[in-house]
């Protein structure tokens, strides 16, 4: 794995979390047991702070970003999808923020709620518990989010996790 401090941020990862070799995590980014940060994917805790909570992925290609003003907060059991970009922003647990997906400063994405793929999520909404916010703008949809499959796919990438961190070996 590629890790950087800058100035006196550093990063601080539990030993049951797996971040691949080829992620990048730069200055005060917290990373609870059980996450994962998969390749191509840059976490920049430089003027402010990242957390991700325990189970939560963060998938190939994703950058996670914060300001000085706005944390970036992933809870617990969070789905973090490919080439998806978080910035000063809260994803509360259980919850899923599809594919290349964009969600701004002060947005909160609310327990069990689903961004679909290649939303934006502009700054300052609020995507309420349960719910599912589609489009761009991303707009919040009467349909709730489907729990059982944000479920399905956070214990698949728990398993990758413990799978890779024991059998992941490099060939060149």
């Amino acid at each position: 794995m590629t890790l950087y401090a800058i100035g006196e941020r550093q990063p601080t990862i539990d030993p049951a979390a797996f971040v691949h070799p080829d992620a990048i995590i730069i200055g005060d980014v917290h990373l609870g047991p059980e996450a994962s940060v998969w390749p191509g994917a840059v976490l920049r805790g430089d003027h402010g702070s990242i957390y991700v909570g325990a189970g939560s992925s963060v998938q190939d290609g994703s950058v996670v970003h914060c300001t000085a003003t706005w944390d970036t907060v992933i809870g617990q059991g969070c789905v973090i999808g490919h080439l998806v970009h978080l910035e000063g922003c809260t994803v509360q647990d259980d919850a899923l923020v599809g594919s290349g997906a964009v969600v701004l400063q002060g947005c909160i994405v609310g327990s069990g709620a689903l961004v679909g793929a290649s939303a934006l999520v502009a700054p300052g909404t609020h995507v309420p518990p349960g719910k599912s916010a589609m489009g761009v703008p991303a707009r919040i949809l009467d349909k709730p989010a489907d729990a059982e499959l944000i479920r399905q796919a956070a214990d698949t990438y728990r398993k990758n996790t413990h799978w890779y961190a024991a059998t992941l070996r490099r060939l060149d």
